[in-house]
């Protein structure tokens, strides 16, 4: 079994019909992935890539059976957009978009939360089930079934990183973004005790970065699992103060630092690597155990 969609997840895509969305919905067809509608204002009753368009999710719902949404909605219209897919009923809404406003996404994930939905990013790369279903924006090639989960708040390290296991010939179960911004839907959290519960996934990645404290309570769920967790934190040699990147990648008044990280996962007990072509070695010795 994979987490969160595999090969029967039904989804819709909204704002298919922009440069992005069509772009990224041709890439996800070619992966596998059963797109069975898609959305954009004024473009109802059209056909994109031989899926049928709706003005509304609303709509697109009434005539589909959907699990899942995927967003490429601007910014502006990104908060609208994902409500409009959980007022739906959808129980998985993923948030490509980035540069939302934070009080946008608050509200955003405080809805999911009440009506008990799940919200990926906002500003992720979005989520793989290797070999099954892609929603988002990831590179089909790096993605192959295997036995390695990986959760991550970077798309770049991901690519990268997953990239380098695929080259080694270990696959991935599923790979998640939490998304790169102070507020977030899933947590590292949230995602590892999925891939505890996950028979598919014998080891797990996570990839963090400075900022915040998501990997320091990651850590106090990781001394509870029972597979092991290779870790990389990006971010060693970054100023304090100064955002990198990503909204949530800066360093404030002592929290956050790349050193705490470190510390807390390494006490864990997930071993930490301080390069990214470093996690494919620790991961065939885990796997050979």
């Amino acid at each position: 079994m994979a987490i969160i969609i595999d090969e029967n997840t039904n989804v819709v895509v909204q704002g298919i019909s922009g440069k992005q969305g069509l772009f990224h919905t041709k890439q996800m067809l070619a992966y596998g992935t059963r797109i069975v509608a898609g959305t954009s204002v004024s473009k109802g009753g059209t056909t994109i890539e031989g899926i049928p368009v709706y003005d509304t999710v609303q709509t697109a719902c009434e005539n589909h059976q959907i699990d899942a949404s995927v967003s490429f909605i601007s910014a502006a219209f990104a908060k609208d957009a994902a409500l409009e897919a959980l007022e739906a009923g959808i129980k998985i809404v993923v948030v490509v978009t980035e540069h939302i406003p934070v009080h946008d996404e608050m509200a955003v994930v405080a809805y999911a939360k009440r009506v008990g939905a799940t919200v990926i990013g906002p500003n992720t790369f979005g989520i793989v089930s290797s070999g099954k279903c892609k929603l988002g924006i990831p590179p089909n090639k790096f993605f192959i079934p295997g036995p390695v989960g990986v959760v991550a708040r970077s798309g770049t390290l991901s690519y990268e990183i997953v990239g380098n296991l695929t080259a080694q010939g270990i696959g991935q179960s599923t790979v998640v973004g939490m998304g790169g911004d102070r507020v977030m839907g899933l947590t590292f959290v949230d995602v590892l005790k999925q891939f505890e519960q996950d028979p598919e996934t014998r080891a797990v990645v996570l990839i963090g970065e400075i900022g915040g404290n998501a990997e320091e309570e990651a850590s106090l769920y990781i001394k509870e699992m029972s597979k092991p967790v290779v870790a990389y934190i990006a971010g060693k040699s970054a100023p304090p103060g100064k955002r990198m990147g990503h909204a949530g990648a800066i360093i404030e008044r002592g929290m956050g630092t790349y050193q705490g990280k470190v510390n807390a996962l390494v006490e864990a007990g997930a071993r930490v690597v301080e390069l990214p072509f470093e996690v494919p070695g620790i991961i065939k010795e885990i796997l050979s155990m």
